[in-house]
């Protein structure tokens, strides 16, 4: 498997991604630019990764401009054929947006960005200290979605405390259920608000971001 970095006007994690994926966790990885109008040399097998950022200055809506440009048509393709992609918060902002992925991100509930290490677990119980760095990180879908969600077992992160425990006072943003991530019906498209590209280095006392990374985008049996 390969990855490939889309890089937006106002992406400022495509570099994070690109070192943490290629440095940390040594895989091949390949930019990909806005305006390109195809995927050469990509396969199903292959990871496109969505990074954080402001693209397009997040004007109309966070992601609502990125959803149209010439990289994310190719994009919505090769999840349509079953590839692998990956959107770390704007990036999960433009898998909502080009539904993707269900729901949508909306203002954070206290109004205020948030910066700082949380807490997140996936459905085996796992606790990873990850950061986030957002002001729309509120993951949001009506009831109906929510539970089709959790029926299918498409929520992969939660925000817990460091014990496991999923509370309010461990949610940072308001997000519906404590939602951190989710996948689609498919297993293919991950999106999700905490930078695990920001936690793969020992250089920055944290490695949980390379063991979600390893468990959750690098083993084909658990994505795709």
């Amino acid at each position: 498997m390969k990855f490939g970095v889309v890089v937006f006007p106002g992406s400022n994690c495509d570099r994070d991604m690109f070192d943490a994926l290629s440095v940390d966790l040594q895989q091949e990885v390949h930019w990909l630019w806005h305006k390109d109008d195809r995927l050469t040399g990509f396969t199903p097998e292959d990871c496109i990764v969505l990074p954080g950022g402001f693209s397009y200055g997040d004007y109309l809506r966070c992601g609502a401009i990125a959803r149209f440009s010439p990289m994310m048509q190719r994009v919505i393709e090769h999840a349509a054929a079953g590839g692998k992609v990956f959107g770390v918060c704007n990036g999960f902002q433009i898998l909502c947006e080009s539904q993707l992925l269900p729901g949508a991100l909306l203002r954070n509930a206290q109004q205020q960005f948030v910066c700082r290490n949380v807490h997140i677990t996936d459905p085996e119980g796992q606790v990873y200290r990850i950061p986030v760095a957002h002001g729309e990180g509120r993951y949001y879908a009506d009831e109906a979605t929510l539970d089709q969600l959790e029926l299918n077992g498409q929520v992969l992160f939660r925000y817990c405390d460091s014990d496991g425990m999923i509370t309010e006072s461990a949610n940072p943003n308001g997000a519906c259920r404590n939602i951190a991530g989710i996948r689609n019906t498919a297993g293919n498209v991950i999106g999700m608000m905490p930078h695990p590209e920001r936690a793969c280095s020992s250089s920055l006392s944290n490695l949980d971001g390379k063991t979600l990374f390893r468990k959750w985008i690098l083993d084909a049996s658990l994505v795709g």
